[in-house]
Parts: structure tokens; C-alpha cells; sequence
């Protein structure tokens, strides 16, 4: 079975949202489900200790090239998730992609537009994209 495209995701949620049409409610979930996701990921360091966090500054030398900036920059993030908090991070993720779309729906934007448009900045701009 493939994996729905992210139209057919929006008709779905399209179809199953009653309760929040309303987009001051939407927005609402979607800051809800957000903050959920992020307060997921601090329980799997804080209370699981699954992964832990070892956040200390990107040092960036003059003259480094990609390759070696990718190599020597860390994602701050040791060990890996466990199976619990990897399917509770995954649960609230899809929710907020839920509440996304819900947005994209009543606003009359495309998911699959969005993801597009990214691809042609991270494309054209490259390194430049997210500074």
C-alpha cells in the first residue's frame, strides 16, 4: 500500500473536520498540537531519558567548506528514541499536520503547493534558505 500524497490527506481532513471550522479554532489546535509535539520531545529527554540534549555553541570557521561545516556542526541530540516516545513524538506530529492541513483547507491553499514552493527556495537558494 503507498503512502497517501498530501492532497488526498487534505480531502480526508476536509471530510472529518466538524468540530473546528472555524479558523480562529483551527489556528488555535494547530498552536495546541504544536506546543503538545514540542512538551513530547522535553518528556522523552526530561522523563524518559531516551535522548538527551548537549546544546553548546556552532562553531563555524572562516573558509570551511559544506562538507566539513556538516561534519563538524552537531544536532545537539544523543542516543535514540524509544519505541514510546517515538510513537508519542509521531502521534502529535500527525496531529499537527491535521491542524495544518485543517488551515490549508480553510484558507483554500495546497499542501502539495507548499512542500513545492519550499523545494524550488531550498533549490535556488540553497545554503542561503533558512539563514
Amino acid at each position: 500500500m503507498s503512502a497517501p500524497s498530501l492532497h488526498s490527506f487534505q480531502d480526508q481532513v476536509s471530510e472529518l473536520l466538524l468540530r473546528h471550522r472555524s479558523l480562529l479554532d483551527v489556528m488555535s489546535k494547530m498552536g495546541q498540537t504544536n506546543a503538545a509535539a514540542t512538551r513530547s520531545v522535553t518528556k522523552a529527554i526530561t522523563e524518559c531519558g531516551c535522548i538527551e540534549l548537549h546544546a553548546t555553541k556552532q562553531d563555524f570557521e572562516p573558509g570551511m567548506d559544506l562538507q566539513e561545516a556538516k561534519e563538524t556542526i552537531s544536532k545537539h541530540v544523543q542516543g535514540e528514541l524509544c519505541e514510546n516516545c517515538r510513537d508519542v513524538i509521531t502521534n502529535e506530529l500527525g496531529r499537527s499536520l491535521f491542524y495544518m492541513s485543517a488551515l490549508c483547507n480553510l484558507l483554500g491553499i495546497d499542501m502539495e503547493e507548499i512542500v513545492e514552493r519550499e523545494s524550488q527556495k531550498c533549490s535556488t537558494l540553497g545554503l542561503f534558505n533558512m539563514s
